[in-house]
């Protein structure tokens, strides 16, 4: 563990010119360059034949959160332009869809573009064409984070329902230019379903109704879980060394059904679309082993902190035993979901329950994802970004893809 806190990130890093940083999403998704990392073997191909490089009767694994437009543009009578970047609920934070769904007023932790020209007063900002009015009155401040209180007409709305119609999409910092309306569907995935992300999960960026459709002479399955994105992905780690940083906790759901096709393939080829959809699949794991540990969590709302995995020192199951727990605790308590957050952080040195195939992008120097990718691929990971580097593959969100196969140890 102690080992695993020294880990120095500058040595997770790479030299990443602006140019190869895609600010555009290509006209179409699944012709973006796919890279195949095969047991480090590497090849490339286009993301429309990524069916060739998954295994027969495997499951797919993908994140159906959905983006919301959760940046505001307000402006003061002095024209002073002030955005409010919402980041997470004050009330109801565990269960975003019921935060989401508040009528007339709603309370949450905001990030201000511009706060020094707004201390006091109230901001309105109005869409005349919908005559919809949206007022924000700054209700505390916690360094950085504001806690902000939102109020609206026609009441009726719900908090959701505004932000679609006033809100812009929260593209990520390194993408510097103003949002498009086209970006509200581009920086969504097409299985989009459940409201609360602030960034997309976007490996699934590049997945279309044809390529989901092209699994199934091989017979891959596909099902869905939810890692609600936050702010926090694109928070860049600058401490000398991991084990200084906190990680962010994000919001998980995972339907009742999901789980069960897990267990079906937990000793199979599971597929992981994303690095939140990965997280999601190791929390799942040790949760399990908590139950089976002892662990019950209040209210049926799990928690994962950020260094359980490294700090347990019990003896550790299958992912299939692991499984096992959570659905006797979804019976015993006749549930439809199993619902918490996680904290997980997955740098070098972690040990995988859970899959040994990943898709995801091309990630930022010295970020967490970053980490999560080199724990997966070990010192290939340098080789694949080198190769990437070298043949002028598209970077980050809106870039090209990889897909990660390895040994099972």
């Amino acid at each position: 563990m102690a080992n695993v806190k020294n880990i120095e990130i500058n040595k997770y890093t790479y030299n990443l010119p602006e140019n190869y940083i895609a600010f555009q999403p290509l006209t179409n998704r699944d012709k973006s360059k796919l890279l195949i990392s095969d047991n480090g073997k590497i090849s490339e191909d286009i993301f429309a034949n990524v069916y060739k490089y998954i295994p027969e009767n495997s499951l797919t694994v993908f994140n159906d959160t959905r983006v919301v437009p959760a940046r505001l543009i307000f402006f003061k009578d002095t024209g002073a332009r002030i955005e409010i970047f919402c980041l997470k609920p004050v009330e109801n934070a565990t269960d975003m869809k019921v935060a989401l769904s508040k009528h007339g007023k709603a309370q949450w932790e905001c990030m201000v573009g511009n706060a020094k020209k707004w201390k006091e007063g109230e901001l309105t900002l109005s869409v005349p064409n919908d005559e919809i009015t949206l007022k924000a009155k700054l209700i505390e401040k916690k360094g950085d984070i504001k806690k902000i209180e939102f109020s609206w007409q026609p009441a009726k709305l719900t908090f959701v329902e505004i932000l679609e119609v006033a809100g812009k999409t929260p593209l990520p910092p390194y993408i510097t230019r103003e949002a498009y309306s086209s970006d509200k569907n581009n920086y969504q995935t097409i299985y989009a379903k459940n409201n609360g992300s602030v960034a997309a999960p976007t490996a699934g960026l590049h997945f279309t109704s044809e390529v989901i459709n092209s699994f199934k002479p091989k017979n891959i399955e596909t099902t869905k879980l939810t890692l609600h994105v936050g702010a926090g992905t694109f928070k860049p780690v600058s401490e000398k060394t991991i084990g200084k940083h906190n990680m962010h906790a994000e919001n998980i759901v995972v339907p009742h059904k999901a789980i069960l096709k897990l267990k079906n393939y937990a000793d199979n080829n599971i597929v992981s679309v994303g690095t939140t959809a990965m997280r999601t699949l190791e929390t799942i794991y040790w949760w399990g082993v908590k139950l089976i540990n002892g662990y019950m969590p209040e209210k049926s709302f799990f928690e994962l902190s950020q260094w359980f995995p490294y700090d347990f020192k019990g003896k550790t199951p299958s992912f299939s035993e692991s499984l096992d727990a959570i659905l006797n605790f979804i019976k015993k308590n006749n549930l439809s979901n199993i619902k918490g957050k996680t904290e997980l952080i997955i740098v070098p040195g972690y040990k995988f329950k859970t899959t040994n195939i990943l898709i995801t992008n091309f990630h930022q120097p010295k970020s967490t994802l970053l980490l999560l990718i080199a724990a997966f691929a070990g010192d290939e990971w340098e080789k694949v970004y080198e190769y990437a580097l070298n043949n002028k593959f598209r970077f980050l969100s809106y870039g090209d893809s990889c897909i990660f196969t390895r040994k099972t140890k």
